[in-house]
């Protein structure tokens, strides 16, 4: 029986059960619009779009569409870092003031590149009051960040550096490549790759981003469900407006705004935590790129890959801004209890509402998943779990 939903893409044989998955999630989900892909031992195997542009069903969501990811971004600027390392522009071991002079004030003269992409350096909000306007300005962020008292002793416990992440990784790049982030990804990743990463959008290409749908994942009824309100309730009690965790989500309350990552000044701004207007090919192909050539790149060698993903974080240590034990890398988000993926030796990141993209280089396994309706959650959306879950079964079958 053919779905209402819309898909369209391909879907190798033996590989159907991802398909299945998403009709699956439009008929038990809030879904509205969505891109799937997977690549297995460097070979695309599912590239899908499914689904609507808007709530009223009325405009269909196609592969020309881009997507707003969140977090999902980290993983972008993870790998843009891991690339100048592998290029010997950066050693994680150094401290980042010997690239960033200004950084090593209010006792961060010792903070090693590894500590600041850890979330181990304290700086997931800034001491000084900016604006909109301000904050956009990454030269201008980065100045506050550099001016910033750390909130705890740099190297002594981790917190999820929401915000900040990027904005401290796009500076280090700038000092050491000479470009900004924007422009090292469009250049040494996206373009060699043949796929969209954008850090900062060209308002050429407005146009192309489904915006992203304020309304929460719904159940089929069109009723929150009770496990998406106990997910909502549960980050709104971590995450209130005095927490850490909140100041890191809202830059101690400089970003706000409804509907903010819809805007054009936020599309154009280069936000290399949240920020990037890109689609599932494209995530997926990134991470693939990573450890095998995808039409003859390979992002990283062998050693570099292996550096960038070793693990930073002390096992069971609580993650001091989401209060859960979390593990990180060199900028990745590792396989754990908040971060599942396809399990262990997976590595990626997630994005607020549901987005994910992560390789597991023991299956050869490469997975992307962008959204345009935000559920409540920072990681382990369902939606996304049960296209994974699909996905290892289907690489297991191989």
């Amino acid at each position: 029986m053919m779905s209402a939903v819309p898909v369209s893409g391909s879907c190798e044989a033996g590989w159907e059960d991802v398909r299945t998955a998403i009709e699956s999630n439009f008929a038990s989900t809030g879904e509205t619009g969505c891109s799937v892909a997977v690549f297995h031992r460097g070979h695309l195997v599912v590239d899908l779009v499914a689904g609507w542009v808007d709530q009223e069903h009325t405009v269909p969501y196609t592969a020309d569409n881009l997507q707003v990811v969140f977090s999902t971004t980290k993983g972008i600027a993870a790998t843009a870092l891991a690339m100048c390392v592998d290029r010997g522009l950066v050693d994680y071991h150094r401290p980042v003031s010997h690239y960033w002079p200004e950084f090593g004030s209010h006792g961060k003269e010792s903070v090693t590149v590894a500590q600041m992409v850890s979330h181990r350096a304290g700086l997931f909000t800034i001491d000084e009051h900016l604006g909109l306007e301000e904050i956009l300005d990454d030269a201008r962020i980065a100045r506050a960040l550099a001016d910033t008292k750390p909130r705890w002793e740099p190297g002594t416990a981790h917190g999820y550096h929401a915000l900040t992440y990027g904005w401290l990784v796009g500076e280090l790049v700038r000092r050491v490549d000479g470009r900004d982030i924007g422009r090292f990804v469009n250049e040494e990743i996206a373009a060699p790759l043949g796929v969209d990463l954008h850090i900062g959008l060209p308002d050429r290409l407005h146009h192309r981003v489904a915006p992203l749908l304020q309304e929460k994942a719904k159940s089929a009824g069109g009723v929150e469900s009770a496990e998406a309100k106990a997910a909502r309730e549960m980050i709104e009690q971590m995450l209130g407006p005095d927490t850490p965790g909140g100041q890191a989500l809202s830059l101690s309350g400089m970003w706000n705004g409804e509907g903010l990552f819809n805007r054009p000044e936020v599309l154009r701004a280069q936000i290399p935590a949240a920020g990037a207007a890109t689609n599932a090919r494209s995530l997926a192909t990134m991470y693939a790129a990573l450890q095998t050539p995808v039409n003859g790149v390979q992002l990283l060698s062998n050693a570099a890959l292996a550096a960038a993903t070793a693990n930073q974080t002390p096992a069971n240590e609580p993650d001091k801004c989401l209060i859960m034990p979390t593990v990180f890398s060199m900028g990745y988000m590792m396989h754990s209890v908040f971060t599942q993926y396809a399990g262990p030796g997976s590595f990626g990141h997630p994005g607020f509402g549901g987005s994910v993209a992560f390789l597991q280089p023991e299956r050869g396994l490469a997975f992307g998943y962008a959204m345009n309706a935000l559920a409540a959650n920072l990681a382990g959306d369902t939606r996304a779990q049960a296209l994974i879950d699909a996905t290892v079964r289907c690489a297991d079958a191989a």
